[in-house]
């Protein structure tokens, strides 16, 4: 799969078959979206290419909105593509001097001429150019122009897509990720830097890596204990991860940390995937130091029987 990050150094596509969203998540219905545009592509001669954004636009069109969380990084999302089988991932730097483009620029300038598309799949309720002012009866008006068949998303597979992505959504701020890993199609992944912490496992003879993730936007499942899989530099491990406060020691701001089991290297500074396999317990204040430890305890039997590598 190749990946292009700018518009100026796009290749000539051969016989184009596109589609274009955010597809965050790249869940199951995406990946329905997605053979559909790699059939077509096989079927006419030509290359899949999917388009998609960043940063994602309402980042850009209302910044002050900070309610925004995302289930997929950039290069997550570029990672779960080359997954599906497509061959080719334009991610498109967006601006407010994209957005301003007018419905007519963005099919000329934007689409057809970066793409010459033999083959546009899209949702009949898509909206494109300054004010959205662009709709699926645009790009039929433009249809015979510019040479390109014209395929429509339909409402039951875009309210499927949206259910999905509220759901997963919901599943992992519920600490559901048993259900988003089922809506997804893949496990629930999150990527953060090795960064030093308050060394409090340390002391309880559990030390942890701490996480800082780096895209602030990106969706964190909701406090409590996990079982995962860690992944470090191309080996993986069981793994304890807590996402909280720590109440026993009345920490006041929200960590990462994870305990990964029958580990002894220095990690500092370097990038940690964690792969969320299963919801152990919620997060709680202990009364004593041993009743933690009590704890964790058997949070590690539970880890070393749930996540099998």
């Amino acid at each position: 799969m190749r990946v292009f990050r700018d518009l100026h150094h796009l290749p000539d596509f051969r016989r184009a078959v596109i589609t274009i969203g955010t597809f965050d998540g790249v869940h199951k219905g995406h990946q329905k979206l997605i053979q559909r545009i790699t059939d077509v592509a096989q079927q006419i001669g030509g290359e899949s290419i999917i388009i998609t954004f960043h940063p994602h636009p309402r980042l850009v069109i209302n910044p002050d909105d900070r309610s925004l969380r995302l289930l997929n990084t950039v290069d997550e999302k570029i990672q779960l593509l080359e997954r599906c089988g497509v061959d080719n991932v334009v991610v498109v730097p967006f601006s407010r001097d994209f957005s301003e483009q007018t419905a007519e620029e963005y099919i000329s300038d934007f689409l057809v001429r970066n793409f010459r598309p033999a083959h546009i799949v899209i949702g009949y309720d898509h909206r494109f150019g300054r004010n959205r002012a662009g709709d699926f009866a645009l790009l039929e008006r433009y249809q015979e122009q510019y040479g390109y068949e014209l395929e429509a998303i339909t409402k039951q597979m875009l309210d499927e897509l949206a259910i999905s992505s509220t759901n997963i959504r919901h599943a992992l701020q519920e600490g559901n990720v048993t259900e988003a890993n089922d809506l997804l199609g893949h496990k629930y992944t999150i990527s953060g830097i090795v960064v030093k912490g308050h060394q409090n496992g340390r002391k309880l003879g559990y030390p942890t890596a701490n996480l800082q993730v780096s895209d602030p936007n990106k969706l964190i499942p909701r406090t409590g204990i996990y079982a995962v899989k860690v992944h470090s530099d191309s080996e993986v491990y069981k793994g304890m991860l807590s996402i909280g406060f720590n109440p026993t020691f009345d920490g006041t701001e929200q960590t990462i940390e994870v305990n990964i089991l029958d580990f002894h290297k220095d990690i500092y500074g370097e990038t940690l995937t964690l792969e969320f396999i299963q919801f152990i317990r919620y997060e709680k204040k202990f009364d004593s130091i041993e009743a933690l430890i009590a704890a964790i305890d058997g949070d590690k039997v539970e880890t070393e029987r749930i996540v099998q590598l």
